[in-house]
């Protein structure tokens, strides 16, 4: 699954200010509201996509003339690389909670994101057409901004467990689908609206009867 660097530039863009605009407007109490990833709060899943941009700086500079060996599907295949091979899912989940108590008050965990926020538009609208490394593995750059897009759909997603914010952009959601639908091997019903097949796509809500036989166990695809 290959994207194009100007429409991926175009929907992370998009989908970032929307997630940073959503946040921005929550309270402390807003923000120790339950969202969809188990065992974290709002604030927990803010503080997730705050790490998550921090790395993903680390790929905007990493420019490379290698060509690519993933692509905006089977990047969320690729293992992750880790200083801890005894590390799991939970233990992750407790490290963000952790680091998102830290904070005096759930607001501040917004403040801090914010200046991350900024400094990963300003590269993304810096970044040339090409190829970039991340976690050990070359995407050209429209791939690259494609997944993070897709990533940004699904917590924009999570967000609304208890709340009730913007659904993610539109472009993004179309681009989670056809994520989901390269990575399960088949193109979903049309009848699905691209967040169902989002929330699916993420395990973020159990298939009825119906969809379950459908998708054979296909789904989740995205971790």
């Amino acid at each position: 699954m290959h994207v194009d660097h100007a429409p991926a530039a175009a929907t992370f863009l998009e989908e970032l200010d929307l997630f940073a605009s959503t946040v921005t407007g929550l309270d402390d109490d807003s923000l120790v509201a339950a969202s969809h990833c188990r065992g974290w709060t709002v604030g927990d899943v803010v503080v997730h996509v705050h790490l998550g941009l921090q790395e993903m700086l680390l790929g905007l500079v990493s420019v490379v003339e290698s060509a690519p060996d993933t692509d905006a599907g089977s990047y969320w295949r690729a293992s992750l690389p880790t200083n801890d091979e005894a590390a799991d899912r939970l233990d992750n989940v407790r490290f963000v909670r952790l680091l998102a108590a830290a904070y005096r008050r759930p607001s501040g965990l917004v403040r801090h994101l914010l200046p991350t926020v900024d400094g990963v538009r300003s590269a993304v609208r810096a970044l040339p057409s090409g190829a970039v490394r991340f976690q050990g593995h070359v995407l050209s750059t429209g791939d690259f901004l494609a997944t993070w897009a897709v990533e940004l759909a699904i917590h924009q997603l999570d967000l609304a467990r208890e709340l009730t914010p913007a659904p993610p952009t539109a472009g993004s959601l179309r681009l989670t689908r056809a994520t989901v639908e390269a990575l399960a091997g088949f193109a979903l019903p049309a009848s699905w609206d691209d967040r169902t097949v989002a929330l699916l796509g993420a395990g973020r809500i159990r298939p009825d009867a119906a969809q379950s036989e459908l998708i054979e166990a296909r789904l989740p695809v995205l971790g």
